[in-house]
């Protein structure tokens, strides 16, 4: 991103539009769309001033394309990754046959007992490919990249759903769906 400036209200406005629209006074609608002129007011409000040209460069130039600005530029949603309740409203989609998950080494153990679990997201979040998958990892500790058998799951019942950013969403990842990566040591 241009200035380290957008950077940090970046970050803020993952934050609003991801989990805690509240923390400015906003509400989301039930598919997680926020009124831009009411966003842009109340995150001044709260001291995070925005211009509609900042807001635009943060949507046009972030690197995860986190957000999405409805067709009209009226309304604006993080594109996945919320903690609070929404329905982005995607339809199922079929996945490709394989798609990839970065991890930390250390969960393991619990991975590989329970399978993949949201956490604090509403849905696991899978990679088509392996680099992402392991830039996800690294921001949790030493990166492992794991196989997630997609296509099997799919033909199995398991719903997929392919985000505004195309990164592929599902509930839960079973461990028998799971291997390591071939390059892993």
């Amino acid at each position: 991103m241009g200035h380290p400036n957008l950077k940090t209200r970046s970050k803020f406005l993952s934050l609003v539009l991801r989990h805690a629209p509240e923390t400015i006074g906003l509400k989301l609608d039930a598919q997680g769309w926020a009124p831009v002129p009411e966003l842009l007011a109340k995150m001044k409000a709260a001291g995070h001033k925005l211009s509609a040209e900042d807001l635009r460069e943060i949507v046009e130039t972030n690197d995860k394309r986190r957000f999405t600005l409805s067709e009209d530029g009226r309304r604006i949603r993080a594109a996945q990754g919320h903690s609070v309740e929404v329905d982005l409203g995607l339809p199922p989609a079929e996945p490709p046959e394989i798609l990839h998950h970065g991890t930390a080494r250390g969960n393991l153990d619990s991975i590989f007992a329970e399978g993949l679990k949201p956490g604090a997201r509403r849905q696991v979040h899978l990679s088509r490919d392996a680099e992402t998958a392991r830039k996800v990892g690294t921001r949790h500790g030493k990166p492992v990249v794991l196989i997630v058998a997609a296509g099997a799951m799919h033909r199995a019942g398991i719903v997929f759903q392919q985000a505004e950013n195309g990164v592929w969403l599902t509930d839960h990842v079973p461990p028998a769906h799971l291997s390591f990566a071939e390059s892993e040591d």
